[in-house]
């Protein structure tokens, strides 16, 4: 092999460090990459390597052109490789045969490099390392770091919602011990400027804690003398969270109890304190705001205007680089606020008693994946003696709720899965019974109908009447293996857009190739997840818990069902981007759809990281088909 000249080395490494893992590598090892490189051509449909050729020596990085690998065997699917991949990285690293055909797709350019070479370069590059052995976790990270720059400009906060407390609270926190009287408590926090005081055991285990809030209904008013040891009138038990918790962790913690201050631990021992103004000292919009202005609203038009600021908040996390899971559960936690309030003043204008209902959320709501961009999945548990007289009080009392969601910004189903229909406000009897209905008949319907309502969850009310009806739908359709078959039918029906060749099929309209991320990017994962949830009896409703859970009974490894949730939470994080974009004003496509992206506005790394994602999403279609359809 002839060694490149330097001028052709230097032109190489330009081109080589527009892409990943290049980019992030030092200059000097993409030199020795590139000088330990030849470069081949390829006709149309001349073959590049096979598993006849042996163990693998070369690895391949395509400068022009694409390639198409084909595995053996009738009716196999096929994958394509484009400009700027490196291939094979699997059967390099693990020094085997490849499994596939490779050929060229038309005239195509490689630079071939000899495994050996590679090798030894990873073990002096962690970028390169890091690359090949988790190549698709890699494209994510990139393309998380690239979104959120993006979002950067915009974003209010400096400090990210995933920051472990431990890094939060760092001081170590003023205690006293139960028995300290409470002038000495008080002059304490008068002379640290500190609003609350923690009080702990001899081993530093956290018993309760006084803030200055509670200073005037616990001390001044009752006129509780000086003297009194402060145990007699701190707030317990005190509500912590770990070192290892994150910020989010601490922000929901406290919008969901209106906490201001949450204690930090470690071991059992208390190590730091950690408030809302720690939290968001910079930012102007925080999850604890927004949700103490949801439980204080006193009526629709006020709930509507906060409503609104949750898009904004939104787009503040996403500039932080906050991660899918923890936006959506945030986006879908501020939802169940407004839901919840718009209940409560419904209830008591109608003179309804809540300890008699329970308001239920299906679908993404259900499942805690709310979007930006979403309607009403709704329905309603009441409990009665008479289903006929007490029915119609319940269904008026929803139907004013779900005309709120409305005016809130939450359009009506069009498929009318609202608690104001008389099939969504029902009985508990009379919920299974349906449930039960879908699990023995499995008509088209009620496999549709499955894919909404058995991602249910209580969302206000009196929630414990929602969970002895999960208990017996699980058990409904663990017991019925049938069921189970026509849900994986009814499921694959929607395959992952790769065509034949391996490349994203797209619905082209204008000059645009249109994809829609839901219908056919989340929604095989979703559909998935909920199949071997419930076939194996998991009551877990999020998409990553499910599949976290069914790992071990599918015999999975659980870096393989990681892989499932970080494709799923990809797609997710991009819905999210296009729905942001297009609230403001920007990226096009059908008013009734936000799901809509053009392929072609994406950038390199996001058209990578999507091919990557769909080829675990075929993977993971052929597993149900190997499971459900032998």
């Amino acid at each position: 092999m002839n060694t490149p000249s330097r001028s052709l080395i230097a032109e190489l490494v330009a081109e080589l460090a527009q892409h990943p893992p290049f980019a992030q590598m030092a200059p000097a090892h993409v030199e020795r990459f590139v000088a330990a490189a030849e470069q081949v051509y390829f006709a149309p449909d001349e073959k590049v390597i096979s598993p006849d050729d042996g163990v693998v020596q070369h690895v391949w990085w395509v400068r022009r052109g694409a390639v198409t690998g084909r595995r053996r065997g009738d009716g196999a699917l096929s994958f394509q490789i484009e400009a700027a991949d490196l291939f094979p990285v699997g059967a390099a690293l693990n020094q085997r045969a490849v499994t596939s055909i490779y050929t060229a797709d038309g005239d195509c350019f490689c630079l071939r490099v000899p495994a050996q070479a590679l090798r030894a370069l990873a073990a002096e590059s962690a970028p390169l390392a890091d690359f090949l052995n988790a190549r698709m976790m890699k494209f994510l990270e990139i393309s998380r770091r690239a979104l959120q720059s993006s979002f950067s400009s915009q974003t209010l906060a400096e400090q990210s919602l995933e920051t472990p407390l431990g890094r939060i609270a760092r001081q170590q926190p003023v205690t006293v011990p139960p028995s300290t009287p409470l002038a000495q408590a008080l002059q304490l926090m008068h002379d640290k400027r500190i609003g609350s005081m923690l009080v702990t055991d001899d081993a530093g285990a956290p018993l309760g804690i006084l803030t200055r809030h509670d200073l005037l209904g616990r001390v001044t008013l009752p006129q509780v003398p000086l003297s009194t040891p402060i145990a007699q009138v701190m707030s317990q038990p005190v509500l912590t969270l770990t070192a290892q918790h994150t910020a989010q962790d601490a922000a929901l913690l406290m919008s969901r109890h209106g906490l201001r201050h949450v204690p930090v631990t470690d071991g059992g021992r208390v190590v730091g304190i950690v408030s809302e103004r720690d939290l968001f000292a910079m930012q102007k919009l925080s999850v604890k705001q927004v949700g103490g202005a949801i439980r204080v609203a006193a009526d629709v038009p006020t709930l509507a205007a906060v409503a609104a600021d949750i898009r904004r908040l939104a787009r503040n996390l996403l500039g932080q680089g906050v991660g899918a899971r923890q936006l959506t559960e945030l986006i879908s936690h501020l939802n169940d606020l407004v839901a919840q309030r718009l209940v409560e003043l419904t209830a008591a204008r109608h003179a309804l008693d809540l300890q008699r209902a329970c308001w239920l959320a299906f679908g993404s709501e259900g499942r805690g994946e709310q979007t930006i961009a979403t309607d009403q999945d709704n329905g309603l548990i009441f409990v009665s003696d008479d289903p006929e007289r007490d029915r119609p009080a319940w269904l008026a009392f929803a139907r004013d709720v779900n005309e709120a969601l409305d005016a809130c910004g939450y359009p009506l189903c069009k498929g009318n899965v609202m608690a104001s229909n008389p099939q969504c406000c029902l009985t508990a009897d009379e919920w299974f019974a349906r449930f039960a209905q879908w699990v023995d008949h499995g008509s088209p319907t009620d496999l549709l109908n499955a894919s909404i309502y058995f991602d249910f969850r209580a969302v206000a009310g009196r929630e414990s009447l929602a969970e002895p009806l999960r208990e017996r739908v699980l058990a409904a359709t663990a017991n019925t293996p049938r069921f189970m078959k026509q849900m994986a039918e009814n499921a694959l029906r929607n395959r992952v857009p790769l065509n034949w060749r391996g490349a994203i099929e797209t619905r082209d309209r204008d000059g645009h190739r249109w994809l829609d991320l839901k219908l056919n990017g989340t929604m095989p994962f979703v559909d998935a997840a909920r199949l071997y949830a419930l076939a194996n009896g998991i009551g877990a409703v999020g998409t990553r818990a499910r599949f976290e859970a069914a790992a071990a009974p599918m015999k999975v490894d659980a870096q393989e069902a990681r892989t499932w949730a970080e494709a799923f939470e990809f797609l997710q994080m991009l819905r999210l981007r296009v729905q942001i974009e297009r609230a403001d004003g920007h990226g096009g496509g059908d008013a009734d759809n936000p799901n809509l992206v053009d392929l072609g506005q994406l950038s390199d790394i996001d058209r990578r990281v999507l091919k990557e994602v769909f080829r675990v999403g075929r993977t993971l279609q052929q597993r149900m088909e190997l499971d459900y359809q032998r």
